[in-house]
Parts: C-alpha cells; sequence; structure tokens
C-alpha cells in the first residue's frame, strides 16, 4: 500500500521551490511611524478571497514537505484528495485558522488541482461548455462558450506561476518552451490542443491558448442534431468513406476541420489499417488498429527535428490502408498526393482554406514547397486524379459551424481543375435573436462518384441529389 504521507525526513532531488505553483508571499513590511502617530497600523481584515489564495500558497509550500511526492502517480486521485484533506486540516488546526465547510473545501479543491493538476486551469477544463480558454496573461482570462468570447475571473498569482503551469503541460509530452524555444504546440492528456508563447515574444506575460475536444466524440448524428448538416448529407459522406474516396476537409480557424476528421473516421472499416500523422496527437479514433505518429521539434542544439514530410514518407513503408494527416502545411502536401495515388484509397486530411477551389490552390503552392521542380499543369493532374472530394467547414458570424459545401472533384478541363457541387449551405440573413439563418440543399448534380459507390455495393438513393428548395436543417 504506497503512504503519502513521508514516514521520514526525505531529500528531494528536485528543489522544493521549483515544485511550487507560486512563489511566497513576502511579508508585510511595517509603516515608517510618523510625529503624532503610532508606529503600528491599525489591523484591517484581508478580503476572504486574498486570505484563501494566501493559505493556499502556505498550504502548498507545506504539503510538499510533509507527503512523499515519489507515490503521486501511482496512487488515484480519490485516496490522495482523501489524504490530503486530513493533511490540509491539520494544518489549518496549527494555524488557527477559521474556515467555513465551503471556504475548506474550496481550499484544499484549489490546493489538489496545483498539486495534481493545472491550477486555476482545472475548473475551466472540467467545464464542458467551454470550448477554448485563452490566457492572455496571468491577470486576463477568456473563454468560448457557445461560439462567444467571455472573459472569467480565474487569476494566476504572477506571471512566474503562469509560466510553470505552461512548463508543467508541454513537458508532459517531451516538448520545451523557454527563451531559446519561446513557441511551443502540444497536447493535454485527453487530447487537447494547446499553443503557448512566453516573453520576449509575448510583450505582456505568456500567452496560452486551448482548444478542447469533447470527451465524447462527436459523432455525425450530433452534427445532424447540432444542425451542422442534414441526414442525406451524412448518408453521402458514409459512403464516399466506406468506397475509399479522398477527402479533403477544407476551412478556417475554429471551423471544426479536426471535429469532422473524427466524426468521418467512424465510418472506416475496423478491418483497416489506418496511420495518422499529427504535429500534435489529437485525433481521437474509435478503430482498434491505428498506429499514431507525431512529430518532433528540434533539441536545443537545434538538432533532431522530425517533420510531418518525413513522417508521411515512413507511414508508406509501414502498409497502411489509409493514411490520415491531421493537417496539411507544408511539403508533405506532394507526398500526400503520391499516397492518395498510390493505393492508399480513404486517405483524409486537413486544410486551411476559405472555398473549395481555394483549398486545391493552396496544396498546388504547398507543393511548390516541397523543393521539386514539377510544372504547374502536373501538379494540378496530381491533384485531380488523388482527390476526389472537398468538404468545404465554416463557422458562422453567430458561432455555429457548418457543412458549407460537398463538392466533387471531376477532372481537368486544360490547365484547369473541374469541381461541380453537390450539396450546399445557403445563408438568408438573421433572426431576431441575432442567429444566423439559412437552410441546406442538394444542387441536383448527380456525382460522379456514384458508380465507384455501386462497385463497392452502395447503392445511394438518386433522389438525394434531387434539387429541392430547401433540405430541413437549422
Amino acid at each position: 500500500m504506497w503512504q503519502l504521507r513521508r514516514s521520514a525526513p526525505e531529500i528531494d532531488e528536485q528543489p522544493v521551490e521549483d515544485l511550487l505553483a507560486a512563489p511566497p508571499l513576502a511579508a508585510p513590511s511595517a509603516p515608517a511611524a510618523t510625529p503624532g502617530t503610532s508606529a503600528e497600523p491599525e489591523p484591517a481584515e484581508a478580503a476572504p478571497d486574498a486570505r484563501i489564495s494566501g493559505l493556499k500558497i502556505e498550504i502548498h509550500r507545506e504539503l510538499l514537505d510533509r507527503i512523499n511526492l515519489s507515490v503521486l502517480d501511482k496512487m488515484p486521485r480519490e485516496k490522495i484528495a482523501s489524504e490530503v484533506t486530513v493533511i490540509v486540516s491539520e494544518m489549518l488546526a496549527d494555524r488557527s485558522e477559521m474556515l467555513n465547510r465551503a471556504e475548506r473545501a474550496m481550499l484544499c479543491e484549489e490546493v489538489l488541482d496545483e498539486l495534481l493538476g493545472l491550477g486555476p486551469l482545472e475548473p475551466l477544463l472540467k467545464d464542458e461548455t467551454i470550448n477554448d480558454i485563452l490566457v492572455n496573461g496571468p491577470d486576463s482570462v477568456f473563454v468560448e462558450r457557445y461560439g462567444v468570447l467571455e472573459k472569467v475571473p480565474t487569476r494566476f498569482q504572477d506571471a512566474r506561476h503562469l509560466l510553470r503551469i505552461i512548463q508543467k503541460i508541454v513537458s508532459a509530452v517531451g516538448r520545451r518552451v523557454d527563451e531559446s524555444s519561446p513557441f511551443v504546440d502540444a497536447r493535454l492528456p485527453d487530447g487537447s490542443r494547446v499553443n503557448a508563447i512566453v516573453p520576449p515574444l509575448a510583450i505582456d506575460g505568456a500567452l496560452l491558448s486551448i482548444r478542447k475536444f469533447s470527451k465524447k466524440p462527436i459523432s455525425m448524428d450530433r452534427m445532424i442534431e447540432y444542425g451542422s448538416m442534414v441526414a442525406p448529407m451524412a448518408e453521402v459522406l458514409k459512403g464516399i468513406v466506406l468506397s475509399g474516396r479522398n477527402v479533403i476537409i477544407s476551412g478556417g480557424t475554429g471551423s471544426g476541420k479536426t471535429t469532422m476528421l473524427n466524426a468521418l473516421s467512424t465510418y472506416i472499416d475496423p478491418r483497416e489499417r489506418i496511420v495518422t500523422i499529427e504535429d500534435s496527437a489529437e485525433l481521437q479514433l474509435q478503430q482498434d488498429h491505428v498506429a499514431r505518429l507525431e512529430t518532433r521539434p528540434a533539441n536545443i542544439e537545434g538538432k533532431g527535428e522530425v517533420s510531418q514530410r518525413e513522417l508521411v514518407k515512413n507511414a508508406l513503408r509501414m502498409r497502411p490502408d489509409r493514411i490520415i494527416l491531421g493537417e496539411c502545411r507544408a511539403g508533405e502536401a506532394f507526398d500526400m498526393l503520391q499516397a492518395m495515388n498510390t493505393g492508399h484509397d480513404g486517405s483524409m486530411t486537413t486544410i486551411h482554406a476559405n472555398t473549395p477551389r481555394d483549398a486545391l490552390s493552396r496544396i498546388e503552392q504547398m507543393v511548390g514547397m516541397s523543393g521539386i521542380e514539377i510544372s504547374a499543369r502536373s501538379v494540378r493532374s496530381q491533384i485531380a486524379a488523388a482527390i476526389n472530394v472537398v468538404l468545404q467547414i465554416g463557422r458562422l458570424s453567430d458561432g455555429k459551424r457548418k457543412v458549407l459545401s460537398l463538392s466533387e472533384i471531376t477532372g481537368m478541363e486544360g490547365e484547369t481543375i473541374t469541381m461541380q457541387e453537390i450539396f450546399r449551405y445557403k445563408q438568408t440573413g438573421r433572426d431576431e435573436a441575432g442567429n444566423v439563418t439559412g437552410y441546406f440543399e442538394a444542387t441536383g448534380i448527380r456525382p460522379k462518384f456514384m458508380a465507384e459507390l455501386s462497385a463497392h455495393g452502395i447503392d445511394l438513393d438518386p433522389e438525394l441529389f434531387r434539387h429541392h428548395a430547401r433540405i430541413a436543417g437549422r
């Protein structure tokens, strides 16, 4: 049985000062006496929040001396919480601190968050209504709820406290952030995406951005329920994935590209071998046979970097049925096109672009970044042969995310890649509450990939593609 309390004084390899979530409070200096006045200041009662904050720092500091830090990762949180609560109660009794039940519970929870979690961020991470956490220095924290940004009262003790929390996040995934490497991408254990940038690049204090992912992966059914798409579109997308069509998911920042990629992946046959490649592993595929690869930044000497392009090349030697590239940003676009054109049908990736046509132009530009000498016509021919479907995702002005377009690439005409739109979302205006109004519609075009779907035994109802004025949706 692991014991949290230390049975005897121990010496930790890591100095206690480095483990503290905040520096010790400096003792207040007594004001200088002036003629005709007393040297002793009048007693003033500390504000409750300041008193709790000061107690938390003192208790956390003393707690590190009383407990066996080496067993923290071997005990369940419930057991640690139980023992820490007893120890904290003893400390409060020693200090003759009178706290009510609510204050005592809050103090114990905050001490546990500092000890085991990410301090002030823990309540925000547990709040399922929050999608993004944006920290602009120790005294300014914003969150996004339902597509709207709002400021929250969460605060860090000081800049040093915030930097320690950032270091705790990035060190858990083998990354670092300091003056020589002042920005970093990382992830939390649940897959949430993290970006941090510290001084001197961040002028007003360290900046931390956390994109949270739902603990319950969003399925196509939930997307239909939320109004992000309609059932006919979901049925067609299911056929596209099952038949091994290569898909590009295009959209702006925060539009839901990774969420859509996760949702589409649920349709992949569990008997297939999938290789995923990401800068920070955040995909939540549900299949058993998934080989996950992640890039590696350079070390402190500037060596050892492993890029997405190198991982794509290596993935081709891993006998994948499908390759899923988290996001295509640079020269790996060329290798991804090669993979799609050489038997890895059903591969997928995301790309930042505002329209399906822009997505193809960006891929062409990224192939140019690979350093390979190839004509523009050859690149476009590769794109037209490799990519079958472009799915455009958008975030509307009211914060809601929609599938704006489902387009099929049909080939080449001269120097131009030809496309045809199968479904689209048309925005009509706003209602009295400020919500965007609109509807989904089929364009009436029957896609050419229907023949491939039929060859895989997938027969879609032609009525799905018949043009209607509107398809029921929100």
